[in-house]
């Protein structure tokens, strides 16, 4: 069973959200936390990205960068910026993307639970990453960002929610790319033991997005408990941070691929390699987007093109089989233009649905890229099954948005 627990958050005053508030620090790189920081000295990217303390080109891996980290930490409570809860709460985190709201409630996740599988992935994650965001929550003693869990529908917990958001928001501010965010603190000691008896019923976690923090995080918890010969269990150290969604609030976008070239294939040659296991529908020049599981649109040459591949081409009965991913990566990248690596291969690259099919259109259009193949989004379902059945996806697979806002919440593992 899901274990988690309230605890005493560390957090901005009301009137400081918005200027400590950051976007993740996975999403951007050092010169653009570098420009978005600028000439704001409480951005959180001082904490998760201080390379921007230094001089331009600093390896965000120098010794000097992480000890910036505890620096600006500490700096950062002392100064008021960020401040401690007087008691131990769950907090509910909402998200509004394009009219949308989704709700989470922001939870101390349990250390066991993701050594044990019972918060299940869905991904590989690389030890460089981990050994990276490691060194930040040990060196810091806290989880400055949260990881982003889903959970099955569950009515006690649907409850919950309703009622504690409607009374006013602690937080309640647009971010500047339009997207809202709405947080509010659990105080009533019957709501925080329905949270806690509620997830104690449910069996598992999923991680939604977020591997390498999660991964990083019970990492060192567990670290943590190897090294503490008065280790109990009920320690601080023991609990990660994370905001857990019920599933059916979250929404996985598209992730679309575009490529190089067509490994020495003309255009007609391509399609008509295309044609062995895809019906090929042409649509012109009107931007095409995929309409079904199997279904995939492609853009080459200034034509949009509809691709449902044939039966008898996947497995639906395989978990992993059966995704699009599966079916592009091994029918068209493999088979006719011989990508076989995702990770690592300089001739493909990766475009987030947030982004439209105008993007696709865009980098093929420019001649930088030659063809562009869009994607039906994975489901929730289609996600946690794989998860419950120990599978790993493809890389590049599912894209969440919105990302959680990172600074709103702070764990200390002491």
């Amino acid at each position: 069973m899901a274990k988690v627990k309230p605890f005493r958050g560390v957090r901005p005053p009301r009137h400081l959200v918005t200027q400590v508030a950051s976007r993740p620090y996975d999403v951007l790189n050092s010169e653009e936390a570098r420009s978005e920081a600028d000439g704001n000295p409480m951005s959180l990217y001082h904490i998760i990205k201080p390379e921007i303390d230094f001089e331009p080109g600093t390896d965000e891996h120098d010794e000097r960068v992480y000890d910036k980290a505890v620096e600006n930490f500490r700096a950062f409570q002392d100064n008021g910026w960020l401040v401690a809860d007087d008691a131990d709460h769950y907090y509910i985190y909402a998200q509004t993307m394009n009219g949308r709201t989704q709700y989470g409630i922001v939870v101390a996740a349990n250390v066991a639970d993701y050594m044990e599988g019972r918060i299940k992935k869905h991904e590989l994650t690389r030890r460089d990453k981990e050994e990276d965001r490691m060194k930040h929550v040990r060196i810091n003693n806290a989880n400055i960002e949260p990881v982003f869990f889903a959970f099955p529908d569950n009515e006690v917990l649907e409850k919950v929610i309703k009622d504690v958001t409607a009374g006013e928001a602690e937080y309640d501010f647009t971010a500047p790319d339009g997207f809202g965010h709405h947080f509010w603190v659990v105080e009533d000691p019957a709501q925080i033991d329905a949270i806690t008896k509620a997830f104690d019923a449910i069996p598992s976690l999923y991680i939604a997005d977020g591997h390498h923090r999660s991964a990083a995080a019970a990492l060192v918890g567990h670290e943590k408990a190897t090294n503490n010969p008065a280790h109990r269990g009920d320690e601080e150290y023991n609990y990660f941070l994370a905001v857990a969604f019920p599933a059916s609030h979250l929404n996985i976008i598209d992730y679309n691929r575009v490529v190089r070239d067509l490994n020495g294939l003309t255009p007609e040659e391509f399609l008509a390699r295309l044609e062995e296991n895809f019906i090929v529908e042409p649509k012109g020049e009107v931007e095409y987007r995929p309409t079904a599981l199997h279904n995939f649109s492609l853009y080459l040459d200034g034509k949009w093109y509809s691709l449902t591949a044939r039966p008898g081409t996947y497995n639906d009965e395989d978990p992993i089989g059966v995704l699009d991913v599966t079916i592009s990566s091994d029918l068209i990248l493999r088979d006719i233009l011989g990508i076989t690596d995702l990770r690592s291969d300089k001739r493909i690259d990766f475009v987030g649905g947030i982004r439209g099919l105008g993007e696709l259109k865009r980098r093929v259009d420019s001649g930088e890229m030659k063809v562009a193949l869009a994607l039906y989004p994975v489901s929730m379902k289609q996600l946690m099954d794989i998860a419950d059945s120990g599978n790993i996806m493809p890389p590049k697979t599912t894209w969440f948005e919105p990302k959680l806002r990172s600074g709103l919440v702070i764990h200390k593992l002491d």
